[in-house]
């Protein structure tokens, strides 16, 4: 259940504290003049929830608006806890509570944050479905969108798991089908790109190139245009270490000699001989150089025509003559891949059947729960339709399958329409072509009522859904929020003094001004200020005698209701 509310520099409010821990279950209301603010107080709930925040809601004043709310967990809410273990956000599990915090910043970031850890919006929103549930005239909305009403009605059932359970299989088998669809376009294209592949292997395997062999040919080319400069010049080279080899070995010797005169010598001795063996080697490989040097200038063209070849090769199937090789081995695997299509095909159509079988039957045994659920709902809704003076309605549950057309859809095969009739002898129909303001109202609330019941919510907010409600419905209307507030919490934002005085905890919501500012203020009201309030709602600010003595009436038809 919301423990506590604080808000800060949030549009009107500067600083809000909303303590709601009197009562653990009960019915708290915010009344107060149209435009006095308390929209803000529930919009700082659905920001806390995962709503789209903006800049402009940040106080004029301030860097920054924060809200807060303390939500009390029930124990036996396992999916909760569950969730919020596996997000390890779960550090004031044992305490009982859940913190949810939301901070706007003036450069329009914002940042939310669930027992001082930040999480995404997502998330948050996730985590509020089982602690809190608004109740708004933006549902009033959908319940006229007849697309809603199989979310409502899996809601009502307690479907989700198997819907979703079905939603998964359809991806499934959307993939498989996919998959078929594009080998069959192949198949239709396969004469035409089995000749494209065969033409481009040919025409690589015809050059036959191999990795590095355009750079060996390069370098072959560029000796051999320099191959009389070179030949001079290494053979001169090769000469004078022929000589200087010679001189080398002659020193050497006189080192040596020496050496023997003087052990001080030995070192330079030992050198000359090491300088010697590399003088040596260096001859060896200019010598090996010009023996490996090509001079065969006739190859010239041949190598031109050769590199002519392969840059056409890397101009059409890669930049170098290895992705040219990688080219060349994923065509041959496609090629491949054609010749052995009608077979993929085969396959590929056995897997898509299958998977289409599985999913047919997951959305058989949900169209059937569906269909219980549709009774049960119907029956309820009729009965809570009673209790909110529709004494003679009807509320019907059209639940129509796709299967006539094959068209499973990733919800399953069914369609569902909410009809409904308040009057005898009228048939129902879709609430969207017959249901005014009031008795949309009423059926939200009816709704609410029974989803209320199923889900594991302490919570429950309603925003004016009392709207085009009045006379005797809307003492219906109270009757059915004070019901629900026997097991939940309820929080109404309500311009009905009928619901109000039924209220366990009452506050009044009020524009104030200060020092040129514009504030909002909320305050718990006490039992003389409650009925001034009461009398204010029915008759505004100069209510009669007559209008007091009603309102007591009200607060006391409110006390003779509790058991």
């Amino acid at each position: 259940m919301l423990h506590e509310l604080r808000i800060q520099s949030l549009a009107l409010i500067d600083t809000l504290h909303l303590d709601f821990s009197a009562r653990d279950a009960g019915l708290i209301v915010l009344t107060g003049e149209t435009g006095a603010g308390k929209s803000i107080i529930l919009q700082a709930v659905n920001l806390l929830t995962g709503g789209r925040g903006s800049s402009t809601w940040v106080r004029s004043d301030s860097e920054q608006a924060a809200i807060e709310a303390v939500f009390t967990m029930d124990a036996t809410n396992s999916t909760l806890h569950t969730l919020l273990e596996e997000q390890g956000l779960d550090d004031t599990a044992s305490s009982g509570q859940c913190i949810f915090r939301r901070i706007l910043y003036k450069d329009g970031r914002s940042r939310l944050f669930i027992n001082d850890q930040a999480v995404t919006a997502k998330l948050a929103a996730e985590l509020s479905t089982h602690l809190v549930n608004i109740a708004s005239q933006h549902d009033q909305q959908q319940l006229l969108n007849a697309r809603s009403h199989l979310d409502f009605l899996d809601s009502y059932g307690e479907l989700w798991n198997m819907r979703q359970h079905v939603a998964d299989q359809y991806q499934q088998w959307r993939q498989a089908a996919n998959a078929l669809q594009e080998l069959r376009q192949r198949e239709a294209d396969k004469e035409q790109q089995h000749d494209f592949l065969r033409f481009q292997l040919e025409e690589i395997g015809k050059i036959k190139p191999q990795t590095g062999e355009d750079e060996a040919l390069i370098r072959e080319r560029d000796q051999l245009k320099a191959s009389v400069a070179l030949v001079h010049n290494v053979g001169a080279a090769a000469r004078q270490l022929s000589e200087a080899q010679d001189n080398l070995t002659e020193a050497k010797k006189s080192l040596e000699q020496a050496a023997a005169l003087d052990a001080a010598l030995l070192p330079l001795a030992e050198r000359t001989a090491s300088a010697g063996f590399e003088l040596e080697d260096i001859s060896d490989l200019a010598a090996r150089y010009l023996a490996d040097l090509p001079t065969d200038t006739s190859r010239l063209e041949l190598i031109a025509g050769r590199l002519a070849d392969l840059k056409l090769l890397q101009r059409k199937y890669g930049p170098t003559l290895a992705e040219v090789l990688a080219f060349a081995e994923k065509a041959a695997q496609e090629l491949a891949d054609l010749e052995s299509m009608e077979e993929q095909i085969q396959c590929q159509e056995k897997e898509t059947a299958a998977l289409l079988q599985v999913l047919e039957q997951s959305a058989g045994r949900l169209s059937r729960a569906r269909s219980e659920a549709a009774r049960k709902m119907v029956a309820q809704m009729e009965s809570e339709l009673a209790s909110l003076s529709f004494t003679q309605a009807k509320f019907v549950v059209s639940l129509q399958g796709s299967r006539e057309d094959h068209r499973v859809r990733a919800s399953g095969w069914d369609e569902v329409e909410f009809l409904f009739s308040a009057n005898p002898g009228e048939p129902p129909k879709a609430l969207s072509r017959i249901a005014s303001g009031g008795e949309l109202s009423r059926l939200l609330l009816a709704m609410k009522c029974l989803l209320a019941r199923r889900d594991q919510v302490d919570t429950v907010i309603f925003d004016e859904v009392d709207a085009g409600i009045g006379g005797q419905a809307a003492e219906a209307v109270a009757g059915k929020i004070s019901e629900l507030a026997g097991h939940h919490q309820v929080i109404c934002i309500t311009h009905l003094p009928q619901i109000a005085a039924r209220a366990d905890l009452h506050f009044k919501v009020e524009k104030q001004v200060a020092q040129g500012r514009t504030s909002t203020e909320i305050s718990l009201l006490d039992e003389e200020q409650r009925l001034a309030e009461l009398a204010r709602m029915l008759d505004g600010e100069q209510a009669s005698a007559q209008t007091h003595a009603y309102v007591r009436e009200l607060v006391a038809r409110k006390l003779r209701s509790v058991p």
